[in-house]
């Protein structure tokens, strides 16, 4: 298969604070520094070429003002890479994952390659241009993973058939702000209960909703300054990425407190038995499982409950879970958080919306969904071409 692929590079309630009037300029990097501190079949060989010209999706302009529509998200792809991968998910999606593999493994030695060059002519008449050279080839393939952390989101979006929520100029109608559909139990559906119970915590602070509020409450009206909308999101994207990163530290914590604590029993229980012989240890085998596992679960090194993990380490190492690890993953928050906003929605400004609570679930249940993907499809990409760490 993969001499099949080839490279393509043509290519508010009420509680909800509307605050003073003064107006300064939002940017989303500076909020995420703000909340991290607090259908063609292939021919018989099996061998396809799948390069097409890159296939632009756009959402068509109908009596709904916040259509859903194919590959639509917010954000477009900016490099080639990205158009082409575009064209791979739509046309042969069962190839993407395959196709970004790839790519991936290319961009990482073409960047490695202009890297080599440029220490190898450092010494010479032509450094300055191979060092520019590198430069120019760190900044595209920079571009180009951050289009594939993007596509890579919204597979996983995809999966569990919820749209990306398009351009929220879209989505205003005479001052009013409406997301439909709702899509709350797939946007639910990917966590754990004990993840799910701290989410709901968090969309009741972030819109005021309560978790088992009625129909008639959640499609209630609230005005909520514009700029707000995006602190929100933003917030929630933190907050999605931090819960699967703490949550994979506990789980990775807690399995290995267990091992090493069922090593020490099972240890001391064969020498235990050896004085007995071979014959002791198989006699006593069943007899003593039971107490094992017993001792494991009461062993007060353990840890129980997550919950309890975050409160009893806030600081330390916990920090960083709160923080986003590359670079690119910076970037990437920021350009959807413009695509989705716009720059005029991320003003601090008096403009103020009309939305249900409905609306404003919707768009905190698809940030901390983000936040949560965002975190794996990092973790995957660092694999395969290495990020730049986040300083």
């Amino acid at each position: 298969m993969e001499n099949c692929l080839c490279r393509h590079r043509i290519l508010n309630p009420p509680s909800l604070p509307l605050s003073s009037a003064k107006t300064h300029h939002f940017s989303p990097r500076a909020t995420l520094k703000f909340f991290t501190n607090s259908h063609r079949k292939p021919p018989k060989g099996g061998c396809f070429d799948i390069r097409r010209r890159p296939v632009k999706v756009k959402a068509s302009a109908g009596a709904s003002h916040c259509e859903f529509g194919s590959l639509n998200s917010p954000l477009e792809p900016r490099s080639p890479v990205g158009k082409f991968l575009s064209g791979v998910l739509q046309n042969h999606r069962q190839l993407f994952h395959v196709a970004v593999g790839e790519e991936l493994k290319l961009l990482s030695d073409d960047r490695d390659a202009a890297m080599a060059r440029m220490l190898l002519n450092s010494d010479s008449d032509e450094a300055l241009l191979h060092r520019r050279i590198a430069q120019v080839k760190e900044h595209e393939c920079e571009t180009a993973v951050e289009d594939i952390m993007y596509l890579l989101i919204f597979y996983k979006f995809s999966e569990i058939r919820v749209p990306l929520v398009p351009k929220l100029s879209r989505c205003i109608y005479n001052g009013r702000l409406e997301i439909l559909p709702s899509k709350d139990w797939e946007l639910e559906s990917i966590y754990s209960l004990g993840i799910l119970d701290m989410i709901k915590e968090h969309v009741t602070i972030m819109t005021g909703l309560r978790a088992n509020c009625s129909v008639t409450e959640s499609w209630a009206t609230t005005q909520i300054r514009q700029f707000l909308l995006g602190r929100i999101y933003i917030a929630s994207i933190l907050y999605g990425y931090f819960l699967k990163s703490i949550s994979r530290r506990f789980h990775l914590e807690r399995s290995l407190s267990m091992t090493n604590h069922d090593l020490r029993r099972t240890s001391q229980l064969f020498q235990d038995m050896c004085p007995y012989g071979f014959k002791g240890v198989i006699s006593s085998r069943t007899s003593n499982t039971q107490s094992i596992g017993q001792g494991l679960i009461q062993e007060e090194e353990i840890i129980e409950d997550l919950k309890g993990y975050i409160r009893g380490n806030l600081t330390g190492p916990l920090q960083r879970c709160a923080k986003l690890r590359s670079e690119e993953a910076v970037n990437l928050v920021e350009s959807h958080s413009v695509a989705l906003f716009g720059n005029e929605g991320l003003v601090e400004s008096d403009n103020v919306v009309l939305t249900s609570f409905s609306s404003l679930k919707r768009l905190v249940l698809e940030a901390v969904a983000f936040g949560s993907f965002l975190w794996e499809t990092e973790d995957h990409i660092d694999n395969v071409y290495k990020l730049q760490e986040n300083s």
